[in-house]
C-alpha cells in the first residue's frame, strides 16, 4: 500500500483535487468528501491503467508542510 499527496483546493462551483506525484490525476466534487472519494477512485484507476499499459507506477514523493509568516 502506498500515501500519495493529494491538494484539494475549494473553487467557487465547489472542490477540486490532484496529486502532484501523479501527472494528470484529478478530481471534482460538491464537497470536501466527495472530492476525497472521487479522488481516491482516480487515483486507483491511474495506477490500475499504468500497471496494465507496462508502465511503472511512481513512487509517492511529495508533501506537505505549513508556514507561518507575519503579514
Amino acid at each position: 500500500m502506498s500515501r500519495y499527496l493529494i491538494v484539494v483546493e475549494e473553487t467557487e462551483t465547489g472542490y477540486s483535487a490532484y496529486s502532484p506525484d501523479l501527472d494528470g490525476c484529478v478530481a471534482t466534487g460538491a464537497t470536501q468528501e466527495e472530492v476525497e472519494k472521487r479522488m481516491r477512485e482516480a487515483v486507483e484507476f491511474h495506477l490500475e491503467g499504468l500497471k496494465s499499459e507496462g508502465f511503472t507506477v511512481p513512487k509517492p514523493h511529495s508533501f506537505s508542510s505549513y508556514l507561518e509568516v507575519s503579514v
